[in-house]
């Protein structure tokens, strides 16, 4: 036997395994193709690394989408504030920001890695520098892996190859042709907390344009099913930030036209306070023409493409407008217009959604069902959270099931 325990990626989920194994007295290799761990956590958060959310359990629960049910025995073992305190212990004072966001004091994400770093070479962790191509599977049990070419034997081997985002990273989809080896099945791979491509040529006329404190509606047909508050950004494509990314893991089938977003420009104005503002802002300029009245209510980009789409002549003087034009001009604000065309490539997702069907794991221990000492954590399992920490607090209270029990 090479090792007790062998782990197969040095993510998140990955890494905070092996330390834990290796407290609880494994020997562990962790076989990383980059030789390094934590590649995506270090870019994660813009590069300052939103480690978790620091919220309540219900309200953990409310922000993943995908099977959070499994992970109810996870959380429970290992919480929101088991992570943070792993992290403080580790010598990185941790920091609540809006949204309970939880960040390094020192906003970077490479204190992080080097904390988990840290942890792995005090417990003497080895890293190898290769990429594991099959499991050796012997009477339905999991005894060890092949790496390019050699084989490598443990009494336990856990999956935690993450998804197929951000593949530069080492996520390439590894770890969902080892779980179908083993006889696991895959729910579709697909992007999540990813950017959209919208129908709407206006959207590049405003590329770069970001808004803050800005409500989005997401509308599957007529049906509202996402709804936040938050920030957004402009791009060519279409549209981008924190709000877009959330949003996006509500979209299962992407059809044509199916998907529908309103976004409220002034959520803190009811529409009868928005007509009143307008009509402030008129009648100090009421000589003006349309086009050049509205740049104390919206940001330089937004006001020629607002002035299309109201339908108002832009040389329009305002004192021309009409009452039934001015509303409209109010309710397009309260409900800026886009179309859903796709997707951008998973390459460009935060998350994976889709992986290794959940019901084929044991969710207390994260140990397959159907191959004796081969368990999974992290990314390449079928859950997924919203933007803000959940992601990455899946990824540490699985791997910390899987260590207790590998």
């Amino acid at each position: 036997m090479n090792s007790d325990i062998i782990i197969i990626g040095g993510g998140a989920a990955g890494a905070m395994a092996g330390v834990y194994a290796s407290r609880y007295g494994s020997s562990v290799i962790i076989f990383e193709p980059n030789g390094k761990i934590g590649k995506k956590l270090a870019i994660t958060g813009k590069g300052r690394c939103n480690v978790t959310n620091n919220c309540s359990d219900d309200e953990l629960m409310r922000n993943i989408p995908v099977n959070s049910r499994f992970l109810y025995s996870a959380f429970s073992q290992y919480s929101v504030c088991d992570t943070m305190n792993f992290f403080e212990e580790a010598g990185v004072p941790l920091k609540t920001e809006r949204g309970n966001r939880v960040f390094p004091v020192s906003d970077k994400a490479s204190d992080i890695v080097s904390a988990i770093d840290s942890e792995l070479r005090k417990n003497s962790v080895k890293i190898l520098k290769k990429r594991v191509t099959d499991l050796i599977i012997d009477n339905g049990v999991c005894v060890g892996v092949k790496a390019e070419g050699k084989d490598y034997y443990s009494r336990s081997v856990l999956i935690a190859t993450g998804g197929k985002s951000y593949p530069g990273t080492g996520s390439t989809g590894d770890g969902y042709a080892l779980a179908v080896q083993a006889g696991h099945s895959i729910t579709e791979i697909k992007p999540s907390l990813v950017p959209l491509v919208c129908n709407e040529k206006y959207c590049r006329d405003m590329m770069g344009l970001s808004l803050k404190n800005v409500t989005l509606n997401l509308f599957d047909r007529s049906k509202l099913i996402y709804h936040e508050l938050g920030e957004m950004l402009f791009t060519h494509f279409g549209i981008s930030g924190p709000l877009v990314l959330s949003a996006s893991s509500h979209i299962s089938e992407m059809e044509q036209n199916r998907y529908k977003i309103q976004i409220d420009l002034k959520p803190g104005l009811s529409l009868e306070q928005l007509d009143a503002r307008i009509q402030r802002d008129f009648k100090e300029n009421q000589n003006r023409i349309f086009g050049n009245s509205l740049g104390k209510l919206l940001p330089a980009k937004l006001v020629p493409v607002m002035v299309k789409l109201s339908g108002i002549p832009g040389e329009t003087k305002v004192n021309s407008v009409t009452r039934e034009q001015r509303i409209n001009l109010g309710m397009i604000m309260k409900n800026f217009p886009l179309t859903v065309k796709g997707f951008r490539p998973v390459e460009e997702a935060i998350i994976t959604s889709g992986g290794v069907n959940v019901r084929e794991i044991n969710p207390k221990t994260m140990e397959s069902k159907l191959v004796s000492g081969l368990f999974f954590a992290g990314e390449v399992l079928d859950v997924d959270g919203y933007t803000g920490g959940f992601n990455l607090q899946i990824a540490f209270s699985t791997a910390y099931s899987a260590a207790l029990n590998m």
